[in-house]
C-alpha cells in the first residue's frame, strides 16, 4: 500500500538542466542569439535527441506519465555524455531493475495495510523472541494485515510463519553468509530479491504502514534508527513504531536507557522524539499500538505549504478547538481548521474528512502525539491524551 502522506512528492520540482548546465528545453539557436558560443551541430544533435526521446516516449510509453519517461531518458543520456564509470552505470542500471520489480509485485496489493518486521537472522526457533514474532504475526494476520520481513531465518522466518505465505513478502538480500530464503517464501511470487541495501529499505519503508522490531544484530539497529531518523525528519511519513520484547525481556529496556542517557539526556534528540516509539513486552498491546493509529487517523499529504490529514471519521469542533490551543506551537501560522479535500488532491480519498494546518515540518514528535490525541476521541483517556 503506498504511504498517501509521503512528503517526497510534494514540494518544488528541482530545475533540470541540460548537459551542457542549462535548464532542460532552454537551448540557444545560435541564429537568435549572436553571443551564443555553441555551434549549430551541437543545437542541431540537442534537438535532435529531444525528438527522438519524445517521438520513443510516445511510442513505447504513452500515458499520463509521459514527462518522467523523458525525464528517465534523459537522464540516461546525460550518464553517457558526462562519462560517468562503468561501475556507476551498472550500478543505476540494477537499482532500476530491482526498484522497478518491486513496484510491480507490491502493487496488486496496494490496499491492504502491511506491516514491516525487523529482528535477528540469528534467533532459533525455540528462543522467546522467535515464538514472540510468531504470535505478533499471526495476530496481524488475524487483523487482516499482511507482513513484510527480509526472508531469511530467525525473526524473518518467524514473521512469514506467523503470517503464513499468503499474507506475507519477502524483501531478500543477497549476501556472501548467514542469508538464507525460508522455507515460506522461497517459491511465492511476493519474494523479491535485492543486490542493494538502499532499494531494498526503500521498499520496506514505502510499502509500511507500521513497523515492528524484535531484538537483533547491526541490520535490526540499522534499519530501526533509519526508519526513526526518516519519521523524525518527515522524509517518510508517521507510522506507529513498535518494539518488542519476549514477555520478560529486557533488550529493547536497555536500549531506550542507552538512548535516553546518550542522545536526550546530551540534546542529540527532543523528549518529544520519543512519543515515535512504543517498547512493549506484550503482544497484544503492540497488536493494539498498531490498530489504534489508524481508528480515526487515516492519512495526509502536503500541498505546498499546508499538511492535509485524512480522517477516518469527523472531529467534533470542541476538540478542534482544544487541539488548537495544545498544539499552537507546531504552526507556522494560522489555525488547525477542519475541512474537506484541496482541489490539489485530485480524486485522492474525495468522502474523508480533513484537518488542515500549516505544520512547521520540524515538530514530528509533537504531531504524532497530536495524532494519538485524534485517535483517542470518544475514548476515556482523549482528555489526557491530548
Amino acid at each position: 500500500m503506498k504511504n498517501e502522506s509521503s512528503p517526497i512528492s510534494g514540494g518544488a520540482r528541482a530545475t533540470r538542466e541540460s548537459p551542457e548546465g542549462r535548464p532542460a528545453g532552454s537551448a540557444i539557436d545560435p541564429k537568435k542569439n549572436p553571443e551564443s558560443t555553441e555551434s549549430r551541430e551541437v543545437v542541431e544533435a540537442r534537438e535532435a535527441r529531444e525528438a527522438a526521446i519524445a517521438d520513443f516516449v510516445a511510442r513505447f510509453c504513452p500515458g499520463q506519465d509521459g514527462e518522467h519517461f523523458r525525464n528517465m531518458i534523459r537522464t540516461v543520456c546525460r550518464l553517457n555524455a558526462d562519462g560517468t564509470a562503468r561501475a556507476d552505470v551498472k550500478l543505476m542500471d540494477r537499482a532500476l531493475a530491482e526498484l522497478r520489480f518491486a513496484f510491480k509485485t507490491f502493487a496488486p496489493y496496494e490496499h491492504i495495510p502491511k506491516v514491516s518486521i525487523f529482528g535477528s537472522a540469528r534467533t532459533p526457533e525455540d528462543h522467546p523472541d522467535y515464538l514472540a514474532a510468531l504470535r505478533f504475526a499471526e495476530r496481524m494476520r488475524e487483523c487482516e494485515w499482511m507482513v513484510i520481513t527480509g526472508a531469511g531465518d530467525g525473526i524473518m522466518k518467524a514473521g512469514h510463519g506467523g503470517a503464513g505465505a499468503e499474507a506475507s513478502f519477502g524483501v531478500a538480500i543477497r549476501l556472501p553468509f548467514e542469508q538464507r530464503t525460508n522455507e515460506f517464501i522461497a517459491l511465492d511470487k511476493k519474494l523479491v530479491n535485492f543486490n542493494y541495501f538502499f532499494t531494498r529499505k526503500l521498499m520496506f519503508i514505502r510499502e509500511s504502514k507500521a513497523i515492528a522490531l524484535f531484538p537483533g544484530g547491526f541490520g535490526t539497529q540499522d534499519e530501526g534508527f533509519e526508519a526513526l531518523t526518516l519519521i523524525q525528519t518527515g522524509k517518510a511519513p508517521m507510522v506507529p513504531v513498535v518494539l518488542i520484547d519476549a514477555p520478560g525481556g529486557t533488550y529493547w529496556q536497555h536500549w531506550r536507557t542507552y538512548v535516553k542517557a546518550e542522545l536526550l539526556h546530551t540534546g542529540m534528540i527532543s523528549a518529544e522524539d520519543m512519543n515515535l516509539i512504543k517498547i512493549t513486552d506484550d503482544i497484544e498491546v503492540a497488536v493494539q499500538e498498531i490498530l489504534r493509529f489508524y481508528r480515526r487517523f487515516h492519512s495526509y499529504r502536503y500541498v505546498r505549504d499546508t499538511l492535509v490529514i485524512r480522517l477516518n471519521d469527523s472531529l467534533p469542533a470542541d476538540f478542534v478547538a482544544g487541539l488548537n490551543a495544545d498544539y499552537a506551537d507546531i504552526l507556522e501560522g494560522g489555525k488547525i481548521e477542519l475541512g474537506a479535500a484541496l482541489p490539489e488532491e485530485g480524486d485522492e480519498l474525495p468522502e474523508k474528512p480533513r484537518l488542515i494546518m500549516r505544520f512547521n515540518r520540524r515538530s514530528h514528535g509533537r504531531l504524532r502525539k497530536m495524532l494519538d490525541a485524534i485517535n483517542a476521541v470518544d475514548l476515556p483517556e482523549a482528555v489526557a491524551a491530548r
